[in-house]
This record gives structure tokens, C-alpha cells and sequence, in this order.
């Protein structure tokens, strides 16, 4: 007897999840009963698609080449449920994939996208990610790995699974590590309940490039490789543009010019993060707008001084100094 499609090894699938599975494998596997052909535009305005890409274009600046990969997915899903509906054949692809790029590129906010795509269009149940790093994944003593990983799927199961930083799942300098046993466990499901679950790989180019040398069998499984560029000045600025609108913030003109300033030192230390790094400068700018306002005690705050960020509140960073 076959095991269960979206069987976890050494878990049991819940009875409507196996029910859906072996539907939807019966529906690829053999040619429906054809319907009136339809259109792509037909397609798109029934799994409403369309928006989660305008999304995607609205919520990220840049990423021209990520986002165009992200439309070819979309497309060939849209083709394959068109074949279905003529009855011809359309085996699932395998859409595993690795998102490579430094932190605050926007890997997370895709991987969110490629979810609900993906479960508009019919490839996964449910759509939700499930983000987790090694410690949700790998035990600290014999037998703990295995339950943790395959949990860990059993939430996932149905939608995305995003392991940030994977490499460090293999560390073949300790013999004792026990991320293999992840990885083996990692590798079956992603080839047997491959159409019920997407697993998308995230971390340095570098070190994801040394992690599939050392893993064959997983990099063969990967069918999309994704490189996040880092953001330039132009595009960091026009991202804290954006942030500062959706909280109703402002900068003055000589903000602006400070700012600009503070993102071209800022780029050029260490552990600077894009996208998260500007985040976390007008968190902080915020903060000093609010003590200045706080230290104001009989002004009268109207709107405008609410809502404005001064060139002080910008060059009062750590970064101005020295």
C-alpha cells in the first residue's frame, strides 16, 4: 500500500487532509472531463491573483528580476489549470525554492506573496507560512530532532515553509550535530507531499552555495533559485518614504537631506541590514521627535509637529559622530 500523500514520516495525516490530497492527485494524474476552454484573463479574475502581485509590486521597491520570476510562476500555474480544465495533463512542478540575498531584501515579504499565490491558484490548501530558523528544526540530544522537524512540517503542511539561515541545519564539524537527521527528513517530504507543501530555502549566497555542494539531494530538489540584490541609496530612501507615509510621518526638507546623508555612511559600516536597518533608523528618529516634543510641556502640538520628522531628530544618530 502507498503511503499517504501528505503522510510526515512517523506522524498520521488528519482523514480531510489525505481526502484532499488523493482528490487532487486524481485530478492530475488523470485527464478531467474537459470543460469550455477559457481564457488566462478568466483565470486570473476568479483566483483574484492579480492583486497579490499588484501587492507585491506596491510593498517592495525594486527587485525587478525577483519579482518577473514571481509573475513566471504565477503564469505557468495559470497555464497548467487551463490544460486541467480541457482534460489534458499537468503534472504539479516542483516549486521548492532558495531565496538568497542579505538581511532586509525583501525575502520574507515574497515568500509571504508566493504563499497566497499559491493557494489562489490552487497548488496548496491553505496558503499560510510558517518561518522558523534551525532551533525550530534541530534537537539538542538523540530523538529530539525528529519529532521537532516533523511538528514543524505538520504546521506547514498546506502552505509554505520558510527556513531562514538554512545552512546552519549542516555543520559538519561537530559529529554530534544533529541537523542531518532535519535534512533527511526535510528531503522525503519535499519529494513525496511536494503538491501539498512548498519549501523555500533563505541565507547568504555564499554560504547557501556551500551548503548544496554539501547536500546534492537537497539542491536537486530546488527548482527556483532567487537572488535579493542589495537595495541602492535611491531605492533605501524612496523604502523610508514609504515606511514614514504608512505611519503618518513626514521628513522636512532638511530631514530629508540628513537622511540621504545618514544612509550613505550607513551603508558602508557593518551589519547594515537595507530594508530593516532603515526601519530601525526611523524607529529611532521617532524616538528623539518624541522626547523633543515630550520636553515641549505647554506647546500646544498641532498636527504638523506630530507628524514631522526634523533634521535634528536624523543627525543625532551614532553615524553623524567622528
Amino acid at each position: 500500500m502507498n503511503a499517504p500523500l501528505y503522510s510526515i514520516p512517523g506522524t498520521k495525516a488528519a482523514p480531510q487532509a489525505l481526502t484532499e490530497a488523493t482528490a487532487r492527485a486524481a485530478a492530475q494524474a488523470t485527464p478531467a472531463r474537459a470543460e469550455p476552454a477559457r481564457t488566462v484573463g478568466e483565470v486570473l479574475r476568479e483566483s483574484q491573483v492579480e492583486a497579490v502581485l499588484a501587492e507585491l509590486d506596491r510593498d517592495l521597491v525594486g527587485l525587478a528580476p525577483v519579482k518577473q520570476r514571481i509573475r513566471d510562476i504565477a503564469a505557468l500555474l495559470v497555464i497548467d489549470r487551463l490544460r486541467l480544465g480541457l482534460g489534458l495533463q499537468a503534472q504539479a512542478p516542483s516549486l521548492h525554492m532558495c531565496f538568497t540575498g542579505n538581511p532586509g531584501t525583501g525575502k520574507t515579504t515574497v515568500a509571504l506573496r508566493m504563499a497566497e499565490i499559491l493557494q489562489r491558484l490552487g497548488y496548496v490548501r491553505k496558503g499560510h507560512l510558517v518561518a522558523v530558523t534551525r532551533d525550530d528544526l534541530v534537537g539538542q540530544y538523540i530523538g529530539h530532532t525528529a519529532p521537532k522537524t516533523k511538528e514543524v512540517l505538520q504546521r506547514a503542511m498546506g502552505g509554505v515553509l520558510f527556513i531562514d539561515e538554512a545552512y546552519y541545519l549542516y555543520r559538519p564539524e561537530n559529529e554530534r550535530d544533529y541537523g542531518q537527521e532535519a535534512i533527511e527528513i526535510l528531503l522525503q517530504v519535499m519529494e513525496n507531499q511536494r503538491d501539498d507543501l512548498v519549501v523555500i530555502l533563505a541565507g547568504y549566497k555564499d554560504r547557501m552555495d556551500t551548503f548544496f555542494r554539501s547536500n546534492p539531494g537537497l539542491s536537486s530538489r530546488i527548482a527556483h533559485h532567487l537572488d535579493f540584490p542589495d537595495y541602492a541609496p535611491g531605492e533605501l530612501m524612496a523604502i523610508a518614504e514609504r515606511m514614514l507615509a504608512g505611519m503618518a510621518y513626514r521628513l522636512t526638507l532638511e530631514a530629508r537631506q540628513a537622511f540621504d546623508e545618514y544612509l550613505s555612511r550607513r551603508m558602508t559600516q557593518p551589519h547594515f541590514a537595507n530594508a530593516r536597518s532603515v526601519r530601525n533608523a526611523l524607529d529611532r528618529a521617532r524616538l528623539r521627535q518624541a522626547s523633543r516634543l515630550f520636553a515641549e510641556r505647554d506647546r500646544v502640538l498641532d498636527e504638523a509637529a506630530l507628524t514631522t520628522l526634523e533634521e535634528g531628530d536624523i543627525r543625532a544618530s551614532r553615524v553623524f559622530l567622528g
